[in-house]
C-alpha cells in the first residue's frame, strides 16, 4: 500500500478555500480540515481547553473557548500568539497524521491549511493548491462577515503571505471569482489530472 499523495490547500481570508476543500470531499477526496479540528479541540469537553485555560485564563467555559475572549488576550501580541500556538499546533499534527494512517490507501488526500506558507507547512506536502480570486472580490467577501471591520481585515492581511506571493508558489491555482460551476469544473479537472498523473483513473 503506498503513501498517498499529499495535496496542500490553502488561500488569504475571503479566497473561498472552505468551498473549494468542499468540493474536494464531494468528489470523494479525503479533506483534513485543520481548523475544524481546532474547533472541535476547543468545543466542550474538547482536548485543549484545560491547557488553554491554564495558559490564558477566562477564556473558556464549560461551552468550551470562548474564541472572543481568548482573541482579545492574542490579538496584536506576538508572544501570546506563539504561546497559544504551542499548545494547539502539536496536537493538530498528531491529528493529521492519524488522518493520514486512516486513509493510507488513497490515491490522494487533500491537506486543508489556512496558514501553509506562513507556518512552513508546505515543506510537508507533495503538492500547493492555491485558492485565489480578484482583491476586490475578497475584500467584498469578508467585509461582508458579521464583526468584521476594515481594520481587523488589513491586520489579518498583514499576518499572511500575499496572494500574488502564494499564486507564484503554488502548484495548482483553483480560480473562485468566477460561477460556483466554473470552480468546481477546475476542481474536478485537477482532480482527474492528479489521478492520470499517478495512474489512479477515474473509475466509469
Amino acid at each position: 500500500m503506498t503513501k498517498p499523495l499529499i495535496i496542500g490547500l490553502t488561500g488569504s481570508i475571503g479566497m473561498g478555500k472552505s468551498t473549494v476543500a468542499a468540493m474536494f470531499e464531494a468528489a470523494s477526496v479525503p479533506v483534513f480540515d485543520a481548523d475544524a479540528e481546532v474547533r472541535a479541540m476547543q468545543g466542550a469537553d474538547g482536548e485543549l481547553v484545560t491547557a488553554i485555560e491554564a495558559e490564558f485564563p477566562g477564556s473558556t467555559d464549560e461551552t468550551g473557548v470562548l474564541r472572543d475572549k481568548l482573541g482579545k488576550q492574542v490579538f496584536g501580541d506576538k508572544e501570546a500568539l506563539a504561546r497559544l500556538e504551542a499548545i494547539v499546533h502539536p496536537a493538530v499534527a498528531a491529528k493529521r497524521e492519524a488522518f493520514l494512517l486512516e486513509h493510507f490507501g488513497a490515491p490522494f488526500v487533500v491537506f486543508d491549511i489556512p496558514l501553509l506558507f506562513e507556518k512552513g507547512g508546505h515543506a510537508a506536502v507533495d503538492r500547493v493548491v492555491v485558492v485565489s480570486a480578484p482583491a476586490e472580490v475578497q475584500r467584498r467577501r469578508v467585509l461582508a462577515r458579521p464583526d468584521m471591520t476594515p481594520e481587523k481585515f488589513a491586520h489579518i492581511l498583514s499576518l499572511q503571505t500575499p496572494d500574488a506571493e502564494k499564486r507564484e508558489r503554488a502548484d495548482h491555482i483553483i480560480d473562485t471569482g468566477q460561477s460556483l460551476a466554473e470552480t468546481e469544473d477546475e476542481v474536478l479537472s485537477l482532480i482527474a489530472s492528479l489521478r492520470e498523473e499517478i495512474g489512479n483513473p477515474t473509475p466509469l
